[in-house]
Formats: structure tokens, C-alpha cells, sequence
């Protein structure tokens, strides 16, 4: 698993670059082609190639109803926050019974661990009752903003989802939450007038803002898990100008649909408070949340099948979205956290623990074999 895990650790591939991208994913599909997986690339001229591999290659024929309960969907991507040379500053390593690299957490170990579920299967001469599509993206760092369409399609002919994002925490539980997140633009249009001699006769755009950053932050509320957090502000061009304009980027969090529905009525209802001044809103919730009814059944199953394997699972809330908050919005089960357990995703640190491979694997072969 390590020796694999430093080949996919060591072909970088940011998303903002598609031949690296597809460079990785290519490797990917070599690897999935071995075990004699049906491979499907999903070509993109906007982004890297999406990969789509069945397992086995030839399943049983069903129809209907049976059709859709006859699929499981594995989730997963290819692409890294770290740009190309990255790996000359972080190069692969292995310390003290963890390995470290860029995007090795996330999540390159999360790819490794399906390739050696499968090997234990076939080993046991296991024949899956159900067909399992793996789907590895390109896009997941930058929104999935190509592949959200092929994921909600895939999905609604799946009976279950399971997403190999990292675990949470150095414990390695499972995702049974993840908060809705997006990111809203607010432009507040003034009028320019000289700071010294007549500012009364301006509308000034940052004090709009001030005004507006102090409303929003009244939505903010920990106890419900709702985050609106001003995080960028633009405004002025010159020190004895009244600025015309400003802007002001927005973080937004929820951890229920109803709050992110709320919020977004909020957001909408903005109005200026200065008079003469005008506020436009654009954007606002990207992703969906991935609320906990979604996840109880199958983090139930996943609980047991640990207690077999010999170790326990827990559950946490993730504040950050993944493909998995889109399938879990349309009713499809859906079990985040299923990959690689460590620390430090997105950071020069980014490390995974290297004993648990096996273990998430396992748990990995259970899950297919038992749904």
C-alpha cells in the first residue's frame, strides 16, 4: 500500500492543471485495468478528466427498480490544493509510522484503499451482489463545478454512497454531518465625493459596508451551527476620495437545509441603510448540507462491521462540504469519511497513519460485500 501510495503521491496533480490531472488519472485507470475493472474516462475540455470505473467489469443484468438498487457508488477525486514543484518541498516520506506528502490525506491514501478492498475480495473469491461504480473526479477542490451533474446522475441510480474523503480526526470517525457552504458577494454602489472639501456630498460605499457587515454578523449562530462570516472587503481607490464602491466576500455555513434556506431569504433581503446607497447580493450556497438522517443506517452497518474487524468508530460533524453533501440533498444514503485517517489536509504537514490503511481498507471490503 505504501509503495503505491508514493507513486499516486508523487504524480502531482493541482486542479487548476489538466494534463497533470489527467497524467495522475491515467495512472489511476492502470491500476483499476489490472484488476480487470471496466475503465471509463469522461472526457472535459473545462477541467481534468473524470474516471469511471465498474467493478466487475460484467455485472448482472437488472431492470426497474432492481436497476437502482442494484449500484452502489463509491466517491472520490483526483485533484490536489498543491501546485506542480510542491512535492520538491514536501517529497513523499515515511516517519514514525506515518506518511507524509502532498495530498496524501487528501486524498491519494482514499484511492489507494479501494484498489486493495478489491484485491482482498477476489481473493476470497467474492462476488458482489450488487454493481459498484467508483467515480473519481477532477474538480472537487475547486466546487465540482463539471462534475456535479455526473455525480447527482450516478447517484440517483445508487442505493447507497460511500465517500472516501478523509476520516475525521486522528480517531478516524466517520462524517455523518457536513455543514451546506458557499460564498456570497455583496456590492454596495456610493457616490465618489472629495474627503476635504464637501464629503456630505457623497454616498460613502465603505460605510455602507460597515453598516452591512454589522447586520450580517447578527445571523451568525454556534448553538444551530450557522456560520456568516464577513472574510474580504474592498473599498476606496484614494485617501481624500469618498469611495463609490465596495465589496465584501461572505463565508457561509449551515448545518441544516431549513437554516440554509433561511440564511439565503436573509442574504436576499439585504437593503441599503445609507441614503442613496444600493446593495446588490450574487452567489450564496454552493453545496448543500449533508444532514445526519442521511448517514444513521449505513454509519449503523459501518459501526458493526467495525466491532467484526476488531476496532471502533465514531461519528463527527465536518464544518467543510465534499461531493457527498450533493447525494445526500437528493435522499440517496450517503457515508462520509471512509478514507485515509491522519491530520494536516492542505498543509505542509499533511500526513496519514500508516497502520490504518489496512484497516479502512478492510472496513472498505466489508462495506462492498455486505450492501
Amino acid at each position: 500500500m505504501l509503495r503505491l501510495l508514493k507513486r499516486f503521491v508523487q504524480c502531482e496533480s493541482p486542479t487548476d492543471s489538466k494534463p497533470a490531472v489527467d497524467h495522475f488519472g491515467r495512472l489511476v485507470a492502470a491500476e483499476w485495468r489490472k484488476r480487470r475493472a471496466q475503465v471509463e474516462w469522461l472526457t472535459r475540455n473545462d477541467a481534468g478528466n473524470h474516471l469511471r470505473i465498474t467493478w466487475p467489469a460484467k455485472p448482472e443484468r437488472r431492470s426497474g427498480t432492481l436497476a437502482r438498487q442494484s449500484q452502489v457508488l463509491v466517491l472520490g477525486h483526483m485533484d490536489t490544493v498543491y501546485e506542480i514543484g510542491t512535492i520538491k518541498k514536501m517529497p513523499f516520506r515515511v516517519s514514525r509510522g506515518r506518511a507524509f506528502g502532498p495530498g496524501v490525506f487528501d486524498m491519494k491514501g482514499g484511492l489507494v484503499l479501494p484498489l486493495f478492498a478489491i484485491d482482498a475480495l477476489a481473493r476470497a473469491d467474492w462476488q458482489p451482489s450488487r454493481r459498484v461504480v467508483f467515480l473519481w473526479t477532477s474538480d472537487e477542490e475547486t466546487g465540482s463545478k463539471s462534475s456535479r451533474q455526473i455525480i447527482e446522475s450516478e447517484a440517483q441510480r445508487s442505493m447507497a454512497v460511500l465517500v472516501l474523503e478523509p476520516a475525521g480526526g486522528l480517531a478516524g470517525q466517520l462524517k455523518t454531518q457536513r455543514k451546506a457552504t458557499g460564498t456570497a458577494e455583496v456590492m454596495i454602489t456610493g457616490r465618489a465625493a472629495h474627503a476635504g472639501l464637501d464629503p456630505r456630498a457623497g454616498v460613502n460605499a465603505l460605510h455602507e459596508l460597515g453598516l452591512q457587515v454589522a447586520q450580517l454578523m447578527q445571523l451568525n449562530d454556534a448553538r444551530r451551527g450557522i456560520g456568516v462570516n464577513p472574510t474580504i472587503a474592498q473599498a476606496g481607490t484614494r485617501s481624500n476620495v469618498i469611495p463609490a464602491e465596495a465589496r465584501l466576500t461572505v463565508d457561509l455555513r449551515a448545518e441544516t437545509l431549513r437554516d440554509m434556506r433561511r440564511i439565503e431569504r436573509k442574504l436576499n433581503a439585504l437593503r441599503p441603510i445609507l441614503p442613496g446607497a444600493r446593495v446588490k447580493v450574487q452567489g450564496g450556497f454552493s453545496r448543500p448540507p449533508l444532514e445526519r438522517r442521511a448517514s444513521a443506517a449505513l454509519f449503523s452497518h459501518a459501526k458493526k462491521l467495525a466491532d467484526q474487524l476488531g476496532f471502533s468508530l465514531g461519528e463527527c460533524l465536518a464544518g467543510g462540504g465534499s461531493d457527498g453533501n450533493f447525494t445526500a440533498a437528493l435522499g440517496v444514503p450517503t457515508l462520509d469519511g471512509l478514507g485515509a485517517v491522519g491530520d494536516g489536509a492542505h498543509s505542509a504537514g499533511e500526513q496519514v497513519i500508516v497502520s490504518a490503511l489496512p484497516e479502512r481498507a478492510a472496513l472498505l471490503a466489508a462495506f462492498l460485500a455486505t450492501l
